[in-house]
């Protein structure tokens, strides 16, 4: 195959290759275009160059867009923000004004689109399940928190959650050809996904894990031992070069966020997890308004999620969980189930048992929540010759559906008052 054939499936990964793929993006594209323009143009709150962080919902928007963010946590992102915020002055003359809000809510708005993209062909091309359950399905993940929030905003897990989508999808074409993933592929996925956040790293590694007889025959082991060994000798390499090769940094940094993100004790654990970690990067909760100052002498004010105050979000929370996990069993066997489910567990282990950043863990829904949509459609794929059990789960995601739909849509119009009240 040849540089040109190459390029051609690349892009057609990437972008919409079918008329039907077409109008999703667009659809999803217009949907959150309105919205995240229309908050561009009216509010301050995309970017203010005043506020670093935590003007909603704990995202640091002008830090990352300024900055990359913190070089522990986010290695590689000060040159992937470069670009983009050089973009954006470009557009705006070198103001930091509507204009520039606009640039950086369209990259978010285009970058969140093709990540629900990404998930809508893996249905389609990789499971396969009927087009109406594929189109309920991806309304359902288009309406999520973290879909919503992500569409407008400029942060690092706008980009994850699109490469994380997009690699999956790639991984499982490779895996159900029984092919192995390519060299060049793991590089680009290891410096692109782990430089934007470093924890990612480990998931781009777990696809090869299942690649046809890796451990039955010394020559394919050795090949993947390399292929990962090389993806990490570079990724050292290009985070060590962005640090002036001061390693120790990197340890006390990350002692120092460990610590900070670790000790919350207001709020029960278990409550942080469904409320937070579950909860929170599907379905919004009640909302808590905090003063907030830059630690320069300005002060303004901070949206952020409570848990939960009724019992109906635990019963959703509670019903999703259960059809995910009824999938995961159902389709055991199936390695394209397991890759998800293993990379959805890393999360897990790093916010529920570590408890890193569980009590702000639903910002990190880009890292994980597209699981939710592709074991879905496993699922519905795994009783595709049982029509009552598929009239069963369609009537069960339709009330969900539902019940998302106008439970996010009341919450966001509870954002919109905070916008009009402080951020106009």
């Amino acid at each position: 195959m040849n540089f040109k054939t190459k390029l051609i499936h690349f892009f057609k990964l990437i972008f919409p290759s079918s008329l039907t793929e077409l109008w999703v993006f667009l659809f999803f594209l217009s949907l959150y275009g309105i919205l995240g323009s229309y908050i561009a143009i009216n509010y301050t709150i995309i970017f203010d160059n005043r506020i670093p962080w935590d003007a909603y919902f704990s995202f640091d928007n002008r830090s990352i867009v300024m900055t990359g963010g913190s070089f522990e946590r986010h290695p590689l992102s000060y040159y992937f923000f470069n670009w983009i915020r050089e973009f954006a002055f470009l557009i705006s003359n070198g103001k930091m004004d509507v204009t520039f809000r606009l640039v950086l809510a369209w990259f978010s708005i285009t970058t969140i689109s093709l990540a629900i993209l990404q998930v809508f062909k893996y249905l389609k091309n990789i499971i396969r399940i009927p087009l109406m359950i594929n189109l309920i399905i991806i309304l359902f993940f288009g309406l999520f928190s973290t879909s919503i929030l992500l569409s407008f905003t400029p942060e690092n897990f706008t980009y994850t959650f699109f490469l994380l989508c997009l690699y999956n999808h790639y991984a499982a074409i490779k895996l159900k050809k029984e092919e192995k993933i390519s060299g060049l592929a793991l590089v680009f996925a290891g410096v692109s996904v782990g430089g934007l956040t470093i924890t990612n790293i480990f998931k781009v590694f777990i696809p090869v894990l299942f690649e046809k007889d890796l451990f039955t025959k010394w020559k394919k082991f050795g090949n993947a031992a390399l292929r990962v060994a090389i993806t990490c000798i570079c990724f050292i390499l290009l985070y060590l070069n962005r640090i002036d090769f001061k390693y120790k940094n990197i340890f006390n940094k990350t002692n120092e966020q460990y610590e900070k993100f670790s000790n919350v004790k207001s709020t029960p654990t278990w409550d942080m997890i469904l409320s937070y970690f579950f909860g929170g990067n599907i379905l919004f909760s009640n909302f808590i308004i905090r003063d907030k100052h830059n630690m320069k002498g300005f002060h303004f004010k901070g949206l952020i999620m409570d848990v939960y105050s009724s019992w109906v979000p635990y019963v959703f929370i509670a019903l999703l969980l259960s059809l995910i996990f009824w999938s995961y069993f159902r389709n055991f066997k199936n390695k394209l189930v397991q890759v998800v489910m293993i990379s959805f567990v890393v999360d897990i282990i790093i916010h529920c048992i570590m408890r890193f950043g569980l009590h702000t863990s639903y910002i990190y829904g880009g890292h994980f929540v597209f699981v939710y949509p592709i074991l879905l459609g496993w699922l519905f794929y795994s009783y595709r010759s049982s029509p009552k059990a598929l009239s069963f789960l369609t009537l069960t995601l339709g009330i969900l559906l539902v019940y998302l739909g106008v439970n996010n849509y009341l919450r966001m119009t509870e954002f919109f008052w905070f916008l009009d009240s402080y951020y106009q």
